[in-house]
């Protein structure tokens, strides 16, 4: 399974380590992302997404109904 968050479409971002020489190497800035159960009130079953902290966040601030309605919108199968 690739690093996604399942809401957002958020991945990895590539950038460079930098050392005190200032030499670069690449490197990839990974996605914090989580194994998490959502309860959906209105359609009485749980949900398992693998979202990001930040995506969890923005659920508990929205409300999981809310975020899920913007997702549909946008086309992701849930």
């Amino acid at each position: 399974m690739a690093r996604r968050d399942q809401l957002t479409g958020k991945g990895p971002v590539a950038g460079h380590s930098i050392s005190h020489a200032h030499n670069k190497s690449k490197r990839r800035f990974q996605v914090n992302l989580q194994k998490k159960r959502f309860y959906i009130p209105e359609e009485g079953r749980w949900v398992t997404l693998r979202v990001s902290t930040q995506t969890i966040k923005t659920i508990d601030k929205k409300g999981i109904k809310a975020v899920l309605d913007e997702a549909r919108r946008q086309g992701i199968k849930l």
